[in-house]
């Protein structure tokens, strides 16, 4: 008896699954952090079920011809090393879920993360008290869209501009946009960080920049290198474009706006290069990677 005859339900498809990711010792961290959770999302998206639980669905018998498809992903995860989202067309940011393939980085931000939850709010930290007198916000090296798409829902009021320097990832991210019927009030630019909206001021610019540095991404594992190297590299210590950002963010700005941007492990360096009150900004994953910062306490 051959595999295909063995694995009838999702359970049996989800246990072969993790055994062989665990025996290939693929690596993860494209919206999950281990075998498990990165067999259950390539399933249940394959077979188009809700991806945030597999429980109800571990009984299930499956189709022959599910059960030929779904072998064929899990193999294909492991002999092309790409990310699950790549292989499925599709990645989530707290239940939102957005088109991905080669062309954008997978969405993974923690910025994501502190939108959806409401941290800035009155109820969080009281950065943003009003979400609703939010007029205007533009999200840097937007990628898929995902945190602009996310910053219009978060601030109902607010028109959002995107730029992003590949015209390929802007692909994605029109799709995206237009997914969540957004056209009127998301709208992307091409270019380099600020060049697209010279002269334009906002209330919030959020900013999710590449922030690794070459030497890092060259020792990368394939599933890292399998996203766009442009969205990843930041020169000698990741932080190239930060700099750029944090000098040129405060004439972009309306009084009483602010700057929200992620820097990954650059925290340290970044301090130690400025003396600017950065606000820290932790989340379920992460500590210290993102951080706010006044206007009025911007260089400029």
């Amino acid at each position: 008896m051959t595999a295909l005859d063995d694995l009838l339900t999702l359970r049996d498809l989800l246990r072969f699954a993790v055994s062989r990711f665990n025996a290939a010792g693929l690596s993860f961290g494209h919206g999950t952090t281990n075998a498990l959770d990165e067999a259950a999302f390539l399933l249940l998206e394959a077979l188009k079920l809700p991806v945030d639980d597999v429980n109800p669905w571990l009984e299930a018998r499956l189709t022959r011809k599910e059960r030929v498809g779904l072998l064929d992903l899990i193999d294909r995860r492991i002999t092309t090393r790409k990310p699950a989202a790549y292989l499925v067309g599709r990645a989530y940011i707290h239940g939102l879920g957005f088109r991905v393939d080669e062309r954008v980085i997978v969405p993974r931000s923690y910025i994501g993360e502190i939108l959806m939850r409401g941290v800035l709010e009155s109820d969080g930290l009281g950065l943003v008290p009003e979400p609703e007198a939010i007029g205007r916000v533009l999200d840097l090296c937007t990628g898929s869209a995902c945190l602009a798409i996310i910053a219009a829902g978060r601030f109902p009021n607010a028109e959002v501009d995107a730029v992003e320097l590949s015209p390929a990832a802007l692909e994605v991210a029109r799709l995206n946009v237009a997914d969540y019927g957004l056209e009127d009030r998301v709208h992307l630019f091409e270019g380099d960080l600020f060049a697209p909206v010279n002269g334009q001021r906002y209330d919030l610019v959020i900013a999710n920049p590449p922030y690794v540095t070459a030497e890092e991404v060259a020792a990368f594992p394939p599933e890292y290198g399998s996203e766009p190297q442009m969205a990843h590299i930041a020169g000698a210590d990741g932080l190239d474009i930060a700099r750029r950002i944090l000098a040129e963010a405060r004439s972009h700005l309306n009084p009483g706006g602010a700057l929200i941007c992620e820097v990954g492990t650059g925290r340290a360096a970044l301090e130690a290069a400025y003396d600017l009150p950065f606000t820290w900004l932790d989340t379920e994953e992460s500590e210290g990677e993102v951080f706010w910062i006044d206007a009025a306490d911007l260089p400029g």
